[in-house]
């Protein structure tokens, strides 16, 4: 992920039990009034472990506007689809990033698109192994939180590099029962897809043809609902989170089964 996002797991589905109850259409956040910044640093200062300095182990670059950033674990301990902030060593702007690698693997790893303009993601891009990056982390509540469940069938919904915490789940839980749903513009967006099973992933391309689906994660939704019982995650910009959201919940999904993260 490029840009911040915020860590919204418990307080999307909060918001959902509200408007459920109210019989609304429409969900809204119940931290409307707070700002975004103080609930997630709440948290944060919690969980994480702050003013780490880590050591990047190698850069690949999966297209001119995504790469991964490996750095050093150190023995940080982590849940998969957790968060942390990266920065260059001493430049003193870092941004929020989900986590990529799997909670057992023995580094970090951190999908990243390129912003135009970007300080953080421009400067990430040019790393070396060597380089110093400043690490705060892991924080967030977008997790599974019983992933050894047998009974239990998982619809991972994504944008551009929203696709990252889901790989994390998988990497860490490769018991798991999962379906996901990839929107991009371009196919060349579908980062790593060869790491999934064909039935597990399929593709939503609205500029080209070659994926599965010619359009938007919503259009493909409203004719290719879930199955009843999928517990639901969804990952990436807020306009898809509102539409799906809404789309799913029409569906017939429960609002207790709807777990969302907005990076932008």
């Amino acid at each position: 992920m490029s840009g911040s996002h915020f860590p919204l797991y418990r307080h999307y589905r909060a918001a959902h039990a509200a408007v459920d109850k109210s019989g609304g259409s429409r969900y809204h956040f119940t931290m409307q009034n707070t700002p975004v910044d103080v609930l997630t640093l709440t948290h944060a200062h919690a969980t994480a472990r702050l003013g780490l300095v880590h050591r990047v182990l190698r850069v690949r670059h999966l297209t001119e506007a995504a790469f991964v950033v490996r750095i050093e674990r150190n023995d940080v301990p982590a849940t998969a689809g957790q968060c942390a902030t990266l920065g260059v060593h001493g430049s003193g702007i870092n941004r929020e990033y989900s986590m990529y690698a799997g909670e057992l693997d023995d580094y970090f790893e951190f999908l990243v698109r390129v912003v135009e303009g970007g300080q953080v993601s421009t400067e990430l891009q040019r790393c070396q192994p060597g380089d110093q990056v400043d690490f705060d982390g892991p924080y967030g509540q977008f997790i599974i939180e019983q992933p050894r469940d047998p009974a239990r069938k998982y619809l991972f919904i994504a944008t551009g590099v929203g696709i990252a915490p889901y790989r994390s789940y998988i990497r860490s839980y490769p018991q798991l029962d999962y379906t996901i749903v990839h929107g991009v513009r371009h196919l060349s967006e579908c980062y790593e897809r060869d790491e999934y099973p064909p039935a597990r992933y399929r593709t939503c391309v609205t500029r080209e043809d070659g994926g599965d689906f010619r359009g938007r994660v919503s259009d493909y939704l409203r004719k290719q609902p879930p199955a009843p019982g999928t517990i639901c995650y969804l990952c990436g910009n807020n306009a898809m989170i509102a539409e799906t959201y809404d789309i799913l919940r029409a569906h017939g999904v429960p609002g207790d089964q709807l777990f969302a993260e907005i990076f932008f």
